[in-house]
C-alpha cells in the first residue's frame, strides 16, 4: 500500500476513535444527566403530591370547620328561639300557687247576699290574670272526662266507677298548665280503672 493510502487509513482509525470517545463521553453524560433529570423529576413528583395531600387536608379541615360553626349557629337560635318563647315560664309558675288559692276560695265559698259581691270580684281577678296567661301562651289542662294521659296528668287516686270507661279521669284534684307546648305543672287526677 501506498503511503497514502496508509495516511488515510489511519486519519478514518483516528477519526473513528475520536468519534467512539465522542460517543461515548456523550453517552455518559446522557447516562448521568439523566438521573440526575430523573431524580429531579421524583423529587418535584413527590413534592407536588405532598402539597395535593396537604391542600386535600385543609380543605377537609375547613369544610368540618365550616360545618361545626353551622350546626354551632344552629343551635344559638334554637336556644335564643326557645328562650323567647319559654321567656315566661318562671312567672307562670311562680303565678300557679296564687291561681290555686282564688280557685280553692271560690270553690270553698257558698254564695249569698253578703258573699255574692266578694265572689264577683274574685271571679273577675281570675278571669283577668288567665286571660293575661292566656296571652302568653299559657293553658289549662283539660282533664275530667278524658282519656289519662302520662304526659299532662298525675294520677294520684284510682276509682271503679261504672259511669265511666277504663282509663278515663273521674276527678281533678289541682289543676295542670301547659306554656305553648311544654307542661308547666301536670294535672293531679283520680283515673278510672
Amino acid at each position: 500500500m501506498s503511503e497514502k493510502n496508509q495516511d488515510n487509513i489511519e486519519e478514518i482509525f483516528d477519526e473513528a476513535e475520536e468519534n467512539k470517545m465522542n460517543d461515548t463521553a456523550s453517552e455518559e453524560t446522557t447516562e448521568t444527566s439523566e438521573p440526575v433529570e430523573e431524580a429531579s423529576e421524583n423529587d418535584g413528583d413527590s413534592k407536588v403530591a405532598e402539597l395535593e395531600k396537604k391542600l386535600q387536608e385543609a380543605e377537609a379541615k375547613y369544610v368540618r370547620l365550616y360545618a361545626d360553626f353551622d350546626n354551632y349557629r344552629r343551635r344559638v337560635k334554637l336556644d335564643a328561639e326557645a328562650a323567647q318563647k319559654y321567656r315566661a315560664q318562671s312567672l307562670v309558675t311562680n303565678l300557679l300557687p296564687a291561681l290555686d288559692n282564688f280557685d280553692r276560695a271560690i270553690n270553698s265559698t257558698t254564695e249569698t247576699d253578703e258573699t255574692k259581691p266578694l265572689l264577683q270580684g274574685m271571679n273577675m281577678v281570675l278571669t283577668s290574670i288567665l286571660s293575661a296567661l292566656k296571652e302568653e301562651g299559657v293553658e289549662v289542662i283539660e282533664s275530667v272526662g278524658q282519656e289519662f294521659d302520662p304526659h299532662v296528668h298525675q294520677a294520684i287516686m284510682q276509682d271503679n266507677n261504672e259511669e265511666y270507661g277504663s282509663n278515663i279521669i273521674v276527678e281533678e284534684f289541682q289543676k295542670g298548665y301547659k306554656l305553648k307546648d311544654r307542661v308547666i305543672r301536670p294535672s293531679m287526677v283520680k283515673v278510672n280503672q
